[in-house]
């Protein structure tokens, strides 16, 4: 087997699994902070922002997996 087609294998888990890691995350941020409101509502605005900036720093992360492994997998 071509040691080429391992790494371009690999490459290919290793984004799904970035990409799910992602999807769990901000699925697990978004439900705390809905607990975090439903337990103080005065908060929701501090919450809401606080939820939607760690959520766009995993969504970047993610992509920057996924776009590590394409590179990976059309490299020559």
């Amino acid at each position: 087997m071509d040691l080429s087609l391992i790494a371009r294998a690999l490459a290919i888990v290793g984004a799904g699994i970035g990409i799910a890691g992602g999807g769990i995350g901000i699925g697990m941020v978004g439900s705390k902070a809905l607990e975090a409101i439903a337990r103080q509502p005065q908060e929701k605005k501090d919450i809401r922002s606080n939820m939607i900036l760690v959520a766009a720093l995993i969504e970047g992360l993610a992509f920057f997996g996924a776009i590590i492994a394409l590179l990976v997998v059309f490299m020559k």
